[in-house]
C-alpha cells in the first residue's frame, strides 16, 4: 500500500523550518499589535489554515480572540470562480476591532481581497492578512500580505493543512504534489 509520501515530488519546507517561521511571524504580530485596546480578533480561514492558525496564535503574546470563517472562490477543480462564497461567517462582531485574517495560501487574491473589503465595510478598525504561503505569480487581484510565511513557486503544494481533494492535510511538512496526481 502506498503512503501519502509516495505522492510527493519533494519537500518544500520541513516541519522545523515551518516552526521557526511561525515563531518569527508571531513575534512580529505581538510587537505590531501590542498597543491596541481590545484583544486582537484572529480569524482563521477554514479548512486549510487550521494548523498554521493554531501554531501561530498560541505563540502570540498579546490577548487574542479566536474566530473562524469558511470562505472560498475555488471550485472542485482547483480553479478560481472569481466569486467568493462565505459558508460560515464570524461569531464575533468585527465593528471597532483590529482583525488579523489567517490564511493558508494567498493565490489569486480573490478571497483575501473580498474579505479585507468585507471587514472594512463592517467597521473594523484595521484588517491585515497573515498567510503561511504567498504565491504572487498566480495573482489576479492585488492584495497585501502583511505577514508571510514563505513565498512559493507556482506548484501544487500540500501538507500542514493544505490539501488536494481533502488529502495530504495531515502531513507535518509542505511538499510539492506530483503532477500525475492532480492532472488526471
Amino acid at each position: 500500500m502506498k503512503t501519502k509520501e509516495d505522492f510527493i515530488e519533494r519537500v518544500l519546507y520541513t516541519e522545523e523550518e515551518i516552526a521557526t517561521r511561525v515563531k518569527e511571524i508571531s513575534a512580529q504580530i505581538s510587537e505590531d499589535y501590542k498597543d491596541i485596546e481590545k484583544p486582537l480578533l484572529t480569524v482563521g480561514i477554514l479548512n486549510g489554515a487550521v494548523m498554521f492558525y493554531t501554531d501561530l496564535v498560541r505563540r502570540v503574546s498579546i490577548p487574542v480572540h479566536f474566530d473562524f470563517m469558511i470562505a472560498s472562490s475555488y471550485d472542485a477543480n482547483t480553479h478560481t470562480s472569481g466569486k467568493v462564497n462565505i459558508l460560515k461567517n464570524l461569531d464575533n462582531d468585527p465593528k471597532g476591532r483590529d482583525i488579523l485574517l489567517v490564511e493558508d495560501i494567498v493565490d489569486s487574491g480573490t478571497t483575501m481581497n473580498y474579505l479585507v473589503e468585507y471587514f472594512k465595510d463592517k467597521g473594523a478598525n484595521s484588517v491585515k492578512v497573515c498567510a503561511l504561503l504567498n504565491k504572487p505569480s498566480r495573482r489576479k487581484i492585488d492584495v497585501d500580505v502583511d505577514y508571510c510565511g514563505f513565498e512559493v513557486p507556482d506548484e501544487f503544494i500540500v501538507g500542514y493543512g493544505l490539501d488536494f481533494a481533502q488529502h495530504y492535510r495531515n502531513l507535518p511538512y509542505l511538499g510539492i504534489l506530483k503532477r500525475s496526481v492532480y492532472s488526471k
